[in-house]
């Protein structure tokens, strides 16, 4: 793109350029930290937003690529500042990161806005950490380009190859079912997480830095990098460097970010057998561009974006495994027939230039179009008398068998509820039975927390049953897999149809022709709602306050209502 190189063009000159008194005071107190005229002057400034923190195993080495980051900028002749937000680490925060995923995103927006910042690196890779800051970047509409943390490396134990997330799944079903002793799951534990980054499954972390690069937010081959190898460090860097261009340039998310980027992402989100969340968030960030995408827009790519990463839950191999494949410009390579490849990226090039030259290695986990893990439907959109707007499945890890199912409702009021009465023995359920948890989405847990991957009762596990149809107003962690429904609209907490089911209902659901139906007669749901309790108190105070008062539900992307849109004339007025 063609560069100006005008420094008084920056947008940092407002604060920094005037021969006044408040530029003045903003000089200076640069130079009281130890900075000259040479640091700032005639620079673009680049702030290096880090999501580090020693409470998130993800982000652990964003310490070290900070400073590569700030090396690449400064090697392009920019300034360098860092600046901390919120880090929303998956494992450690309760009830759940997704309670906060809007907040940071209003974190980074007002800190991109506020502040002398001509571009911005945005430094993120746990699950909700991905979406926030693209939200809040799209929303200051701030030159901006992200940074994954990267996924960690492959586990093993004894000869087993472990994956994060789904193998804790798996394996603690194993040791309720009297299958695996205690040192064993101890060595499980001391083991699965093997270094610094995100699930080496494709969960919602590595999901969304896919997501990222097909919508052109980061650099070419920057999504499935390892954390920790040494390519991981040479991205930082070059992506320090694109910074200061991208200042320049003045390339900012309105440039590429566009209705046609966000199908690119996705039908990428499709076809890596990607985590259901994707769905809320991008929903979410099409919104902050004004941009109304709806689940029926999901549904029609989802019946013609083939699953080609063989990669879990859905598939048999891991994140390392997929770079060493050849990554996600191979795959995308390997559909441009489908993908918008003419859409603007943040390398100043298009999703075409990107993707050129792009070599699959392995193609058994980058598959051949003729020889897909799924030929369409890895994640599918239901719709029927229990989900009015909506609900979702990833049928691509469920059991093909349970896909047509009719059985009788095990309902649990909430998860105390279920946590205290899912292993009972006398608990009234058999391998038919549909498991329902409720009071689990925006408003009812609060935060939509991903408990959607309700366990199997301990005696069918003993059993040998390992999947049964399970129903939630929750979410699922990417991790996860099995017959559940997600995301069931609207959620019992505002009074949606999940409500009112009751034990021994019929509930029937059938993928392929996209229904989710509550065989109870519109009489007796009626009379059902009549009855009900009162609707959830809101909070009283604080940010569950503003939360309660302000989100979404699923089906528009679990947003703030009024951070819809692009804001007008958002640029401060300095004084």
């Amino acid at each position: 793109m063609t560069q100006s190189r005008d420094p008084l063009k920056l947008r940092s000159h407002r604060w920094f350029g005037p021969d006044d008194m408040r530029s003045f005071g903003h000089r200076s107190r640069l130079k009281a930290m130890g900075f000259d005229d040479i640091d700032y002057k005639d620079r673009p400034v680049v702030a290096i937003l880090n999501t580090w923190s020693e409470l998130n195993t993800c982000h652990s080495h964003f310490r070290n690529r900070a400073d590569e980051v700030r090396r690449g900028i400064l090697q392009s002749g920019g300034f360098p500042v860092e600046v901390p937000v919120m880090s929303l680490g998956e494992m450690l925060m309760k009830p759940t990161t997704m309670l906060y995923r809007n907040l940071l995103a209003m974190e980074v927006e007002e800190v991109l806005r506020c502040h002398p910042i001509d571009s911005a690196v945005l430094m993120g890779g746990c699950d909700k950490t991905v979406p926030a800051m693209l939200m809040g970047a799209i929303s200051a509409n701030v030159p901006s380009i992200f940074m994954p943390a990267g996924p960690m490396l492959t586990a093993r134990w004894k000869d087993v190859t472990l994956g994060s997330g789904s193998d804790v799944w798996k394996y603690w079903d194993e040791r309720l079912a009297g299958n695996l002793c205690d040192q064993d799951w101890k060595g499980i534990e001391n083991c699965i997480g093997r270094s610094a980054g995100t699930c080496m499954t494709m969960g919602t972390a590595s999901t969304m830095a896919c997501v990222a690069e097909a919508m052109g937010f980061s650099l070419p081959g920057a999504a499935n990098i390892p954390a920790v190898v040494a390519e991981h460090s040479r991205l930082a860097v070059k992506t320090g460097r694109r910074a200061v261009e991208m200042a320049w340039e003045d390339l900012k998310p309105s440039d590429f970010m566009t209705k046609e980027s966000i199908d690119n992402g996705l039908m990428t989100s499709l076809a890596i057998g990607g985590s259901t969340n994707a769905i809320v968030h991008l929903i979410a960030i099409a919104g902050r561009l004004g941009i109304n995408l709806s689940l029926d827009r999901f549904d029609q790519l989802s019946r013609t974006t083939p699953v080609l990463a063989d990669i879990r839950p859905s598939g048999r191999y891991l994140m390392e495994d997929f770079f060493n494949a050849g990554s996600l410009s191979a795959m995308l390579a390997r559909m441009t027939d489908l993908l918008n490849v003419d859409c603007l990226t943040v390398s100043g090039t298009t999703l075409a230039d990107q993707i050129k030259g792009a070599e699959v290695i392995d193609n058994e986990v980058i598959r051949t179009r003729d020889n897909p893990v799924a030929e369409a439907g890895g994640t599918c959109l239901l719709r029927g008398n229990l989900a009015p707007n909506g609900c979702v499945i990833k049928s691509v890890a469920a059991d093909p068998d349970l896909l047509q199912h009719r059985g009788p409702a095990v309902v649990f009021d909430n998860y105390p509820a279920m946590k205290e009465g899912i292993h009972d023995p006398d608990l009234d359920v058999d391998e038919n039975s549909v498991l329902i948890l409720r009071s689990a989405g925006p408003l009812g847990a609060p935060g939509f927390p991903e408990w959607g991957m309700l366990p199997i009762p301990k005696k069918l596990l003993e059993a040998g049953v390992r999947d049964m149809v399970r129903l939630s107003d929750a979410r699922m962690s990417g991790t996860s897999y099995g017959t559940c429904v997600l995301h069931i609209a609207p959620e019992s907490a505002v009074g949606g149809p999940l409500a009112l089911v009751q034990n021994g209902d019929e509930i029937e659901i059938n993928v392929p022709e996209r229904t989710i139906h509550w065989h109870v007669s519109e009489e007796e749901i009626t009379r059902r709602r009549a009855a009900m309790p009162p609707l959830k108190p809101v909070p009283e105070r604080g940010y569950e306050h503003l939360y309660a008062k302000h989100v979404t539900q699923a089906d528009l992307g679990c947003d703030f209502d009024f951070l819809a849109g692009r804001t007008p004339n958002a640029e401060p007025s300095i004084h």
